[in-house]
């Protein structure tokens, strides 16, 4: 890989993998729509020499592919509200895969576990059955297909499936970004879903080592492959390890159907949370058999050395 694009450089898996590839030297355009907020994550990386700017809208296969000029490798990180996912999530993929069929460009597409449904297996395979119950777990079943249509000639895409994921880049976007937020700024904050019951969640710096290291494969494209946590770790834990780094005492308080419907009457997207909340009661958990098996070791930071980082760098 000579030159990459990141779509969403500044979101929260966007901006992993973006400080992953420069850290790696190879050549990076950020694109994103404000040119304030590239600016300002291209200062926290220090203005690296390897790192250039594009703002442009993703929903424009011409603003992507103009941006896409000389890349070999596409990284489709962008993303919709929830409140907006039926609507909007598949215009925006076609865009980005229209542009990258244009310039025949490799494609990696960053997306979650919605499509697999209930947990089928005790370790979930990428040959998972793909049953989704829920509207957003079929919205993002016919975004994949979408991925691999076959009028998209020129371009090679692969897809990464992440769990619940934490960071120092993490966001709203994520479960656990506000709730680490708010207890690294010494605030009452929110956990999303049953507190007691393991989960799985990866390290975003860890997240972004593997999907470069799958880009890097020829062999991967046209593909799916799982990104796993490695280990699971409760609410109650999570909450421990996070007021440790940040000597933080307020509350933490859980938010289940009743309380994500109410805040839903304010804030729409929390009302679409709660179709996703068994897999906070029934959570599923990612195999690591094909990245071992066809990449190499899992990268797996503890979640205290994790947690201490992200609010660390958060405060």
């Amino acid at each position: 890989m000579k030159k990459a694009i990141v779509i969403g450089a500044t979101g929260g898996t966007g901006a992993a993998i973006t400080e992953e590839l420069v850290s790696r030297g190879i050549s990076v355009v950020a694109f994103g729509r404000s040119r304030a907020k590239l600016e300002k994550f291209a200062a926290r990386l220090g203005n690296p020499a390897n790192l250039s700017l594009a703002v442009g809208d993703a929903f424009k296969a011409d603003d992507v592919e103009g941006a896409s000029l000389g890349a070999d490798v596409m990284f489709h990180c962008a993303n919709v509200p929830y409140h907006e996912m039926e609507d909007r999530l598949l215009p925006l993929g076609e865009a980005v895969m229209e542009a990258a069929s244009r310039l025949g460009l490799k494609v990696v597409v960053i997306d979650g576990i919605y499509p697999y449904g209930k947990r089928q297996m005790e370790r979930v395979t990428e040959e998972h059955p793909k049953q989704p119950h829920t509207r957003k777990g079929r919205t993002r079943l016919r975004f994949a297909e979408m991925v691999f249509d076959k009028r998209w000639t020129r371009a090679r895409p692969l897809i990464v499936r992440l769990p619940d994921y934490y960071g120092p880049t993490a966001n709203e976007a994520s479960y656990l970004g506000s709730t680490l937020e708010a207890i690294a700024a010494g605030k009452t904050a929110f956990f999303i879903g049953n507190m007691n019951v393991p989960r799985e969640y990866v390290y975003l710096p860890d997240a972004a080592k593997m999907i470069v290291e799958i880009s890097l494969r020829d062999h991967a494209y046209g593909q799916e492959w799982n990104i796993p946590g490695g280990d699971v770790i409760s609410g109650h834990e999570i909450v421990r390890l996070a007021r440790e780094a940040s000597g933080s005492k307020k509350a933490v308080l859980p938010l289940g159907k009743a309380g994500l419907s109410l805040l839903g009457l304010f804030v729409p997207v929390m009302k679409e949370v709660v179709e996703m909340l068994y897999l906070t009661s029934e959570p599923l958990r990612l195999s690591s058999q094909k990245y071992e098996r066809l990449i190499g070791p899992v990268p797996a930071t503890s979640f205290r050395e994790g947690i201490h980082e992200t609010i660390s760098r958060l405060k």
